[in-house]
């Protein structure tokens, strides 16, 4: 031992644990300060009062139309279902619940940074290892997703087509302008260009089309141009500068700013190709009498799960479809605001065998 060295304490003072970060005003605004919000098993009772006031706490996610879903897809137990979105797994939650004992519950979704959340927090609720199986991919692969899985097929599948409020709350995402962030957009950030790339090399043209086909601008041309104009000034690369652009549009409002938010994300992430994809394919991933159901948020989305169900009854490949979409209840859009777009539309898969 070098006898320069200062003798150690035996019984060192402990640690004090580092002062939370202060912020101004009575409750935080910024996603990343909301501490009670992102633990709430530690601040059950704060998460409560958020709930209670019809506001969705922060990094989590309500779903929608649970008590509708439930009816139209009847999961029963020993059921095998596929839920294509897995997202905060509130839906997936109460399917699995419904299917056990011996139900599986196979479950996909496309974005890295959530879906070991909420395969950890659907795990620790103590189902069997085998009563839930987990696929990273958007739900263009739920047919191969299947067939390596329940190659006899399932009796429940659900598509819930809307953002998950954990992407639109995070500014680190990009999903949302109402802070500053990235403009990125992508619900696999590992993958794919972001918003901001896609923004700076689209053809004047392209870019109207983009608006008028993904969120029905009316504007489309004019705010096309416009924005062309605003990126050869200063290059556009956050949500905020985004939606200052588009503001400034004439005659732009919010509702403006969301369309081309819409827009981008939809491009960005290839929504409607994955949906056309899995629309195709949702036939031969149901067993005989099978049930389907899915959540769109606009027309786009509507247009296209309303016209697949359609044809695949006068093909023959269901034997049922909803007549009309179901809506959110009056109590549930008080409730849960980011609901009042929501439109669910069902299929039942024929019994007949081809």
């Amino acid at each position: 031992m070098n006898d320069n060295q200062p003798p150690q304490d035996p019984h060192p003072a402990p640690q004090k644990p580092p002062r939370r970060k202060r912020y101004s005003g009575k409750n935080p605004r910024r996603f990343e300060d909301k501490y009670k919000e992102l633990e709430p098993a530690r601040y059950s009772a704060d998460v409560d009062k958020v709930l209670a006031s019809g506001k969705t706490p922060a990094g989590t996610h309500r779903p929608i139309m649970v008590a509708e879903i439930l009816q139209v897809l009847a999961p029963s137990p020993g059921d095998t279902a596929l839920d294509c979105t897995l997202g905060y797994g509130g839906h997936a939650l109460a399917i699995l619940n419904a299917i056990q004992p011996a139900g599986r519950l196979l479950a996909m979704d496309v974005d890295p940074i959530e879906l070991p959340k909420t395969e950890a927090r659907l795990r620790s609720l103590g189902h069997a290892e085998n009563a839930l199986t987990t696929r990273r991919s958007n739900y263009a692969g739920c047919a191969k997703f299947v067939a390596e899985a329940a190659p006899n097929g399932v009796q429940i599948i659900l598509a819930d087509l809307g953002l998950s409020s954990m992407q639109i709350d995070n500014p680190a995402r990009g999903f949302t302008f109402k802070a500053e962030g990235p403009l990125d957009l992508r619900m696999n950030p590992e993958r794919a260009q972001p918003a901001s790339a896609l923004l700076a090399n689209l053809a004047e043209s392209a870019l109207a089309s983009l608006l008028l086909e993904n969120a029905d601008e009316p504007a489309a041309a004019s705010l096309a141009r416009h924005l062309c104009a605003s990126r050869s000034t200063q290059p556009i690369l956050t949500t905020t500068q985004l939606a200052r652009a588009v503001r400034s549009h004439p005659g732009s409002d919010e509702d403006t700013v969301r369309r081309v938010f819409q827009a981008l994300r939809i491009a960005v992430n290839d929504e409607f190709a994955a949906l056309d994809s899995m629309l195709r394919q949702l036939p031969t991933c149901l067993a005989p009498g099978g049930r389907v159901a899915i959540l769109a948020f606009h027309s786009g989305e509507d247009r296209r799960v309303k016209l697949a169900f359609k044809n695949g009854l006068h093909a023959g490949l269901y034997d049922a479809i909803s007549p009309e979409p179901l809506r959110p209840t009056p109590a549930e859009v008080h409730a849960n605001p980011r609901a009042r777009s929501t439109k669910l539309r069902w299929a039942r898969r024929t019994t007949a065998t081809h």
